[in-house]
C-alpha cells in the first residue's frame, strides 16, 4: 500500500493566540485515535517554531546557514504525518478530516505527497 507524507503548512505569525481550544484538542485526539486504529497513521508530529530552527543552503559549491525565524517565508511546515492509503484520493480524505477538526480561527494547509518507493 502506498505511503504518503502530509506536510502541514501554516503562517506561524498568524496563529490563534489561544492555540488549541479544549474542544479542538478533543476532536484532534479522536481523529488521531481513529486513523491510528485503522492502520493508516504511521507517524505524526508537530514541529517547533522556526525561531528555534536553522536553515542550511548549498549553492555555488558553498554552504551557508541561517538561524530562524525565517521572516522571508510566509508559510512554514508546522507538522507532518506519514500515512498509508490505497491512493491519493484516500490520503486526501484523511487530510480533509484533519483540517476540519481545526477551529475556524486557524488557517492550515496540507500538502500531500506520495513517498517514492523502489
Amino acid at each position: 500500500m502506498p505511503r504518503f507524507l502530509t506536510l502541514v503548512r501554516l503562517d506561524e505569525n498568524n496563529l490563534p493566540e489561544e492555540g488549541f481550544t479544549p474542544e479542538m484538542g478533543e476532536r484532534m485526539g479522536a481523529l488521531l485515535k481513529e486513523i491510528t486504529e485503522a492502520g493508516v497513521m504511521l507517524d505524526t508530529a508537530g514541529l517547533t517554531p522556526t525561531s528555534q530552527g536553522r536553515r542550511v543552503t548549498y549553492s555555488g559549491g558553498k554552504l551557508t546557514g541561517t538561524d530562524g525565524p525565517f521572516t522571508e517565508t510566509k508559510e512554514v511546515v508546522g507538522g507532518y504525518s506519514i500515512i498509508q492509503a490505497k491512493d491519493l484520493a484516500e490520503a486526501e480524505e484523511w487530510a480533509n478530516r484533519f483540517l476540519k477538526v481545526h477551529d475556524e480561527a486557524w488557517t492550515v494547509t496540507c500538502e500531500i505527497r506520495q513517498i517514492a518507493e523502489d
